[in-house]
């Protein structure tokens, strides 16, 4: 049976990833080096509000600092709520209304898993066409877009976009260390690369870095060109939303503007 890591080996871990010395920690939390050693060690018990603190300072996700906090022995402190319980009413309207104010472009939203929760009229004018298969519900941004019978196809520029996409799944994997992203990215990255020899970018497997790399995708005989900008909620207090990101696509030159907002 393998043993639940406890809060101190878990903090330990945090510190590392983000490659903070248990001095330069304590300084920002307002503790002394000496303490910090104590709690990673075991030899001392940090309260809530010190769990709390560190997991602050640590930039870790809130989903995670509530398993510090169960590792430490004290109740989850944020709260996961069902995006379709009513208390959450009035953010799934102000997200549909984000999604409608942004059409004729593209817009979704997207879980920690890349699940889509929500997506404007842009989103269903490109995936028109697609295999009934990958558009039943819940459909997932990254197995529509990557997959052979997807978006992929229609990718002009598949091999930087696929390596921006899994280079993006790997750090947030990194952060989370998520299992359910972790089999999501081994699912897709194992998908063939497709696209015709000389397109852009067909046989590419790594990103490229540019200011800002655009997605090229054809959409009935015209090339669109886009670049995509995310959004998180800011200072969250449920998991749910502290997972949520809004995903938008601007065009990119104006002959893609022009397409999208003709009749």
């Amino acid at each position: 049976m393998t043993s639940t890591p406890s809060v101190g080996a878990l903090l330990r871990t945090w510190r590392e990833r983000r490659g903070i010395s248990q001095l330069e920690l304590a300084g920002r939390a307002g503790s002394s080096s000496r303490h910090i050693s104590f709690v990673e060690t075991g030899r001392s018990r940090p309260s809530k509000e010190m769990v709390l603190r560190l997991a602050d300072h640590l930039d870790v996700p809130v989903r995670e600092r509530n398993t510090l906090l169960l590792a430490a022995g004290y109740a989850p402190h944020y709260t996961q709520t069902p995006l379709d319980d009513p208390s959450l009413g009035v953010l799934r309207e102000g997200l549909e209304r984000l999604l409608t104010g942004y059409e004729p472009y593209p817009a979704l939203v997207v879980d920690a898993t890349y699940d889509v929760v929500a997506a404007n009229r842009g989103i269903a004018m490109l995936l028109d066409g697609l295999p009934e298969h990958l558009l039943v519900p819940p459909l997932n941004a990254m197995r529509i877009t990557l997959h052979p019978q997807g978006l992929a196809p229609r990718i002009r520029n598949l091999g930087e976009w696929r390596g921006h996409l899994l280079a993006q799944m790997e750090r947030q994997i990194a952060l989370s260390r998520s299992a359910p992203l972790r089999a999501l990215y081994e699912e897709v990255s194992g998908y063939p690369v497709t696209g015709r020899p000389g397109e852009a970018g067909a046989g590419a497997e790594e990103a490229v870095p540019h200011i800002a790399l655009p997605l090229l995708i054809e959409h009935d005989g015209h090339l669109l060109s886009f670049v995509s900008s995310i959004a998180t909620f800011n200072t969250p207090t449920d998991v749910t939303v502290a997972e949520l990101a809004v995903e938008t696509l601007l065009p990119a030159d104006a002959a893609t503007a022009k397409y999208l907002r003709s009749p």
